[in-house]
């Protein structure tokens, strides 16, 4: 359903965010803030601030950024519309009606999930029935206690397929609600039976906890040993995740998500205390849900068989994750080795065992570059190219030009390492200071004659010149500004109020990772550093922003790193000054060692 922005916005006017926070999260004044411990993650220090005034929230522990929406969204499961209705109750406003088609479509949906509902719990019952105990013998005999039975629900579907549609027939439910679940189907003369016979019974929740299909395991010979519902408007099997809805708030907590390979791997780590695991349903994991498992942690661990095949799938997860790259979000593998599944190991070795195998799992880069390899003869340098030109064209692939150039930086890195290879030389441009990079150059031949240094003042003020352009586009940029976090902490800026903002800046970006450049200013401003900024943004408009801007983002970072480049090397520079003054050093040969010895310096760095 659209909602007109007005009626958003009025809403968001009349709520306060600590009104909505505070049902979760115990809040204390500070100041113009409100600060507690983070619902996302456990912590003993409070790091989630509720600013009213601007109208958000912000969790320094794990990044989460929102308005009263997405709290109630994120922490509290909601569904959009949902949300909308809470705070709208609470505001004494009305939601706008919605279309006719609009009502339909959710009556239709609702009307499912009720059915579902009803299924779920008919099964649970046969379960515990004579008729259903062999499926119950079968899940205790896989370890499992009646309390995890309970939490998920399990069930058994009878053989006799008429038993659920006529218990659902007598609480109300038409036939073609049912076939429109995929609870029933209808045969060519018109009977309608059900779709499961004979089972052990698996109910499918979405993120809230509701029922919106199944997974069923035959007990018998029948095939496939596997069933899921038909995909239904409720229901599409590569946008679900087995066991979402109780894994979400552990998983936000531990900042880890587990993916699995079935619903027994799901409920047995559950049952041995890892509670944040899920599982696809029957197929190989999708981009859509890498998104939604991206949304719990910034690297999900795919945990799969260590033999050929569990390579394998590891390898397609891995090509499928690669395009849909972001800065900060990517997959760890955890391949198992001994031939067990997650469920065997966690059962004969506990749940250390398993815990060791994730916090020693391989990195994306290194799952592509081992499947690559397994290919080729290395010791053949047409299938060393054929090597090279695989990597280089899956790098290409990665939609995200931040990620795409470090992705290709590591291939270049790991194909000199491995082969011996020369990196190929980049262009090099510097629109920071209108020059070349000449640090290079005076290594290649005797020094050029020295011209009359600016004096003193000059020289401050110009840098601080260039100190305000670089810190500027970092904070229009604060995703570029990550991968140099390092190398801005090290320097140092010639105006104070500036390496002020720069040391703030840096804080910032390292414990927010993927904080945007409203969110970032907004907490410089709260971090006291409003007149900087206000003079940073006049000083920069006199003269006119810089023309990087309107770069693309690869030139861009390559623009950022030629800047701090030539910050690193006027640093070196004024050592040298500094030691060659304190030596009283008059001779050029002696002056020129300095300089060589301070120029290894740079470049360890």
């Amino acid at each position: 359903m659209s909602l007109p922005p007005h009626f958003l916005e009025e809403l968001k006017q009349r709520v306060s965010v600590s009104d909505i926070v505070q049902r979760r999260v115990k809040l204390i004044k500070r100041g113009r803030e409100f600060v507690g411990l983070s619902p996302f993650n456990a912590e003993k220090s409070p790091s989630f601030t509720v600013n009213d005034e601007k109208g958000f929230y912000h969790c320094f522990s794990s990044g989460e950024h929102g308005d009263i929406l997405s709290f109630l969204m994120n922490v509290e499961g909601m569904a959009f519309m949902e949300a909308v209705e809470t705070c709208a109750g609470l505001a004494g406003m009305d939601v706008p009606q919605e279309t006719p088609e609009e009502h339909a479509r959710a009556e239709q949906a609702k009307g499912m999930r009720e059915a579902n509902t009803a299924a779920a719990h008919f099964f649970e019952q046969q379960l515990r029935m004579p008729h259903g105990a062999e499926a119950l013998t079968y899940l205790q005999r896989r370890g499992l206690a009646e309390p995890t039975m309970r939490r998920f629900q399990l069930g058994y579907a009878p053989a006799d397929r008429m038993a659920v549609i006529a218990y659902l027939r007598r609480e109300g439910y038409e036939d073609e609600v049912l076939v429109e679940a995929g609870l029933a189907r209808k045969s060519d003369d018109g009977r309608v039976y059900g779709y499961f016979k004979d089972r052990v019974i698996f109910p499918i929740m979405d993120a809230r906890g509701r029922c919106i299909a199944f997974g069923a395991r035959a007990l018998g010979d029948a095939q496939p040993k596997y069933l899921n519902s038909p995909d239904s408007p409720l229901f599409q099997k590569g946008d679900t995740l087995y066991g979402l809805d109780l894994a979400r708030e552990p998983g936000h907590k531990a900042g880890e998500i587990v993916v699995v390979e079935g619903y027994m791997d799901v409920i047995a780590l559950s049952e041995a205390g890892i509670p944040n695991a899920v599982a696809p349903l029957g197929t190989a994991i999708t981009e859509n849900q890498i998104k939604r498992l991206w949304k719990i942690a910034a690297r999900p661990t795919l945990c799969m068989d260590g033999d050929a095949a569990g390579r394998r799938a590891a390898g397609r997860a891995a090509l499928r994750c690669l395009p849909i790259l972001v800065p900060g979000r990517s997959l760890k593998f955890t391949l198992l080795t001994g031939g067990q599944d997650p469920d065997e190991m966690v059962r004969e070795n506990g749940a250390e065992a398993l815990n060791e195998a994730f916090a020693n799992a391989e990195s994306l880069a290194d799952i592509i570059w081992t499947d690559a390899l397994s290919e080729i003869d290395a010791a053949q340098p047409e299938q060393r190219a054929a090597f090279d030109k695989r990597l280089h064209e899956l790098a290409r692939g990665i939609q995200d030009e931040t990620v795409r150039r470090y992705f290709t930086d590591e291939v270049r890195n790991r194909l000199r390492q491995a082969f011996g290879q020369e990196q190929p030389q980049q262009r090099s441009y510097d629109r920071y200071n209108g020059r070349g990079d000449s640090w290079k150059k005076r290594d290649q031949g005797p020094p050029a004659r020295r011209l009359p240094r600016p004096a003193a003042g000059a020289r401050v003020a110009a840098r601080s010149i260039g100190e305000g352009r670089l810190v500027f586009v970092l904070l229009q940029r604060p995703d570029l500004a990550e991968p140099l976090a390092e190398r801005l902490a090290l320097i140092r800026f010639a105006d104070p109020a500036l390496d002020s903002l720069r040391a703030a800046l840096v804080q910032n970006i390292v414990h927010v990772p993927g904080i945007d450049a409203g969110a970032l200013r907004n907490h410089l401003m709260n971090a006291g550093l409003t007149r900087t900024l206000s003079l940073l943004d006049a000083d920069i408009k006199r003269r006119r922003p810089p023309g990087v801007l309107q770069e693309n983002e690869a030139d861009m970072a390559i623009w950022l790193d030629q800047a701090i480049s030539a910050m690193e090397r006027d640093e070196v520079n004024q050592e040298i000054q500094r030691r060659a003054r304190s030596l009283n050093m008059q001779d050029d040969r002696a002056l020129q060692a300095l300089d060589s010895e301070m120029q290894a310096v740079f470049r360890e760095r």
